[in-house]
């Protein structure tokens, strides 16, 4: 029993360390409807995020924990970052993910949700795409 316990709580580790493309499910910022799954939590992570014109092409990965009531434990981290620099676009590029961070957070865990990720270290990737019309 202690070796099966073991291996699902490395593995339930290993899911929160992956990079995720963040993408938003059906969210709205700042939804108030409790969250009780990863993919739930990084749409409402991510639905409060409109990136800047002209940054198409920029990216980075931010490594974070949250407490199990969806606050945030300390600063997060740049773990990687594409076609960033020391420019204007740059800088409202980040500017662009903090506000959408502040704006999102706390997250709304359900119980047991909060209590899975309470401080286990989790990525999220925000990704500037061209949006094209369907």
């Amino acid at each position: 029993m202690g070796i099966i316990r073991t291996l699902l709580l490395a593995s339930i580790s290993l899911m929160f360390v992956v990079p995720v493309a963040a993408f938003a499910e059906d969210r709205r910022c700042n939804d108030r409807k409790p969250v009780n799954s990863i993919n739930e939590m990084f749409s409402a992570l991510y639905a409060c995020w409109q990136p800047p014109k002209g940054t198409v092409g920029m990216s980075i990965t931010l490594r974070f924990s949250l407490r199990r009531d969806g606050t945030l434990i300390g600063k997060p981290r740049t773990t990687f970052t594409e076609k960033i620099n020391n420019d204007e676009l740059s800088k409202a590029f980040v500017v662009s993910i903090l506000e959408a961070l502040n704006k999102s957070l706390p997250v709304p865990f359900t119980e047991s949700m909060g209590g899975a990720v309470a401080g286990r270290p989790m990525t999220l990737r925000f990704i500037s795409q061209e949006i094209r019309d369907l």
